[in-house]
C-alpha cells in the first residue's frame, strides 16, 4: 500500500485513508472478511492510529466494513440475495423517481448530466473505477435526489454503498466501455418527454448489471 502525504490535521489524513480503503474495498483488492487492523493500516499507510480509526468508523457508518465479536472490523459481506433485492427495489422506485423530475427538469439540469457522463468517460479512459462509480451514483442518485420524496431518498442513500460494491464486481467481468453510452441513452428518453419510455430506459440499464451471480 502506498503511505498517506503530509497533511496539517487529523481529519485530512483520515480522509485519505478513508478514501483508499474504500477504493480497494470497490476494487475487490480486500476482499469480504477481511480483517482491518488499525496498527496494521497505520503502518502501512505511515499515518498515527487516530486517522486510522476515524477512516474505520466512516468505512463502518457507509456500510464497507462491520465489527465482528473476536475479529474487529472486517470488510462486509454482500450476497446475491441482497443484490436482487436492492434491484427490485430499484425497478420500482427509481422509475418513479425518473418520472417525478422529469416534471421539474431544465436545460441546466440536462447540461449537468451531461457534463457527469463526459467525465465518466474521461475516468473510463484512465481506468479509475472509483471515479466511475461515484459518478455513475451521482447520475443517479440526482433523480433520487431531485423527485422531492425524502423517503425515497434515504433508501437509496441506504442501498447505493451495496450498489457501488456489486458494480465494481461486475466491473470485473463486463467492461465499462459503453458505459457513457449506456447514459447517454437515458438522456435521450428523458428528452422524448415520455415518462414511460424513461422509465423503461432506466429499468433495461438495470437489467444489464443483473446478469452476473455475486
Amino acid at each position: 500500500m502506498q503511505g498517506i502525504s503530509a497533511e496539517t490535521t487529523v481529519q485530512s489524513i483520515s480522509e485519505q485513508v478513508f478514501l483508499k480503503l474504500k477504493k480497494q474495498i470497490l476494487s475487490g483488492e480486500l476482499q469480504p472478511g477481511t480483517r482491518l487492523l488499525v496498527l496494521q493500516i497505520a503502518k502501512q499507510f505511515d499515518v498515527s492510529q487516530a486517522p486510522v480509526r476515524e477512516a474505520l468508523e466512516r468505512l463502518k457508518q457507509s456500510g464497507f466494513i462491520t465489527g465482528v465479536p473476536n475479529k474487529g472490523s472486517v470488510v462486509s459481506e454482500i450476497s446475491s440475495k441482497e443484490i436482487k433485492d436492492i434491484f427490485a427495489l430499484r425497478e420500482i422506485i427509481e422509475g418513479f423517481a425518473v418520472k417525478k423530475t422529469m416534471e421539474t427538469l431544465t436545460e441546466n439540469d440536462f447540461v449537468y448530466l451531461e457534463s457527469l457522463i463526459a467525465q465518466m468517460q474521461d475516468a473510463h479512459e484512465q481506468n479509475d473505477i472509483l471515479r466511475i462509480l461515484d459518478l455513475d451514483m451521482e447520475f443517479h442518485g440526482f433523480f433520487y435526489r431531485r423527485c422531492d420524496n425524502q423517503a425515497i431518498f434515504e433508501l437509496w442513500n441506504h442501498m447505493k454503498q451495496k450498489v457501488m460494491r456489486f458494480m465494481a464486481v461486475s466491473n470485473r467481468y463486463f467492461t465499462t466501455d459503453e458505459l457513457a453510452e449506456w447514459h447517454m441513452i437515458l438522456i435521450r428518453s428523458i428528452r422524448s418527454g415520455d415518462p414511460e419510455i424513461a422509465a423503461n430506459a432506466f429499468v433495461e440499464h438495470m437489467h444489464s448489471y443483473k446478469t452476473i451471480h455475486y
